[in-house]
């Protein structure tokens, strides 16, 4: 990876918010992420991310999302069992054209069901696109 590329990267990781020791669990992953941006995340939180295993209260949490995946409400409820009061959602999902493709009506439909609100989506990488999901503030 060229210079140029990893400040990129980097720069990604940055507008989606984090910083130094900030507790980030990740869900969904495998072999397709985009290891760059992982590894980028982990730089700039100064530790690992934390892994579906954990229930430590987390200030963020990663799901990479695919099609063929499930349930996406489910899975977005159960994205928030660790997620602290004012925490983030970021869905990861491939970008338009790519195998697991999920289109933003249903990112759009899905949010509201598991008590989520859609903030704003950016490409991330080459391959994924980032959705910004907070909870929908109670009253």
């Amino acid at each position: 990876m060229s210079e140029a590329d990893a400040g990129t990267v980097a720069k990604v990781a940055g507008i989606l918010g984090f910083k130094d020791e900030d507790l980030v669990q990740e869900l969904g992953y495998d072999d397709d992420v985009d290891f760059l941006l992982r590894e980028s995340i982990e730089d700039l939180i100064g530790s690992q991310m934390f892994d579906e295993a954990d229930h430590d209260v987390v200030d963020a949490v990663i799901l990479w999302w695919r099609k063929e995946d499930g349930d996406l409400v489910d899975a977005l409820v159960d994205s928030l069992t660790s997620l602290d009061e004012g925490g983030a959602v970021w869905i990861l999902t491939p970008k338009s054209g790519r195998d697991g493709h999920v289109s933003p009506a249903e990112l759009q439909e899905a949010a509201p069901t598991a008590g989520l609100h859609v903030t704003t989506t950016s490409g991330v990488s080459a391959d994924w696109a980032a959705t910004r999901l907070v909870p929908r503030k109670r009253q």
